[in-house]
């Protein structure tokens, strides 16, 4: 490959392994080795997404456990009930959306709906009966604010992010917004609001998603072609913009990882890693801006998944002070206090 404008990215049609389609994080499985089964149960992993679903509880997680109230371990476990079935429901609308794409990518021709696996009606119905069962628990077991921000996630995703997919480049920053919902629902279920920090976690999660999935794409470019979906990478033939971006939004993320230290929600070691795996990854991104082919986007595909959960788990063991919810103190202290007894004397007088 040689350097300069007039390179053009690498393109390879047979991609050994993939990542999904979409704005966040959006680790698929591949295809089954074994043989094919039809039916829902067999194929619901796949059908929900079952890799991008944990990367989604996660950063819901995170966003929990960094807040600075502390509650009960049952209001963690109904926030990550009902984020993943809404999570998983989404996944499911947007497959039954894409059938007919997804059959033209080879990527994503095995899928149980476009391989004819599984009938679109029973996706339909589950889809639909996950998504009221995730919303309803979330504001009846958490809070309605959590509620409304899973549906929120989920309209957004379905109803703007997935027509766009054919029809602009932007959709990326759409579906970016999908997720950066989850790390600001599990600090809404903790502390009942969307204070500073859970913006901050948003916006890292965020920009973070952009050399992501821009660096998968670049990728994978002629298999999103062959599908019809408008990404950057397929209209930037030179690949110019597209590596521009990635190593722009790489940098980002630097001052976000310091900031998150600099409100309190972290402390220094936070700082150092996030600095540390911040400027590694834009050190792969700078390279891949220098030198235009699909080995380098590889390697910033890879460091961004590598600093995702290094720089998110760090955060979590050095999170910064929180206060106990009154239902976590109680839990704790089981036995209330009672006043002492009046003294005697006190009485006489």
């Amino acid at each position: 490959m040689k350097d300069g404008n007039e390179t053009k990215i690498e393109e390879n049609e047979s991609p050994e392994t993939h990542v999904s389609e979409g704005d966040s994080v959006q680790a698929e499985t591949e295809p089954s080795k074994k043989p094919p089964r039809d039916g829902l149960l067999p194929n619901f992993s796949e059908l929900s997404k079952a890799r991008l679903n944990a990367l989604v509880l996660g950063t819901t997680a995170v966003g929990f456990a960094v807040a600075p109230v502390q509650q009960t371990a049952m209001i963690l476990f109904w926030t990550m009930v009902g984020t993943g079935l809404v999570a998983a429901s989404s996944a499911m609308m947007n497959q039954l959306a894409e059938i007919e794409l997804d059959r033209r990518m080879k990527r994503t021709e095995a899928r149980p709906l476009p391989a004819g696996l599984v009938s679109k009606r029973s996706v339909f119905i589950t889809s639909m009966l996950l998504a009221y069962g995730g919303v309803v628990i979330l504001g009846m077991k958490v809070n309605l604010l959590c509620s409304g921000l899973a549906l929120a996630n989920l309209l957004i995703y379905i109803v703007m992010y997935t027509p766009m997919k054919t029809r602009t480049t932007l959709n990326t920053l759409v579906g970016a917004i999908c997720g950066a919902i989850p790390p600001m629902i599990g600090w809404a279920a903790a502390t009942g609001e969307i204070s500073g920090g859970a913006w901050l976690l948003g916006l890292i999660l965020f920009i973070w998603q952009l050399p992501h999935f821009f660096a998968l794409a670049v990728m994978y470019k002629v298999d999103y072609q062959r599908g019809g979906f408008i990404m950057l990478p397929v209209k930037d033939k030179q690949g110019e913009v597209t590596v521009q971006v990635i190593l722009t939004t790489s940098l980002m993320l630097i001052p976000l990882g310091l900031t998150i230290t600099a409100i309190g929600v972290a402390g220094l070691w936070s700082a150092a890693v996030a600095l540390a795996m911040g400027l590694w990854m834009a050190w792969n991104a700078l390279k891949l801006y220098l030198d235009r082919n699909r080995d380098r986007a590889r390697k910033v595909f890879f460091s961004t998944l590598a600093y995702l959960p290094v720089v998110l788990g760090v955060m979590v063991l050095d999170r910064g002070p929180s206060t106990p919810s009154p239902e976590l103190y109680e839990a704790m202290n089981p036995f209330p206090q009672t006043a002492p007894p009046a003294d005697d004397s006190m009485k006489n007088e």
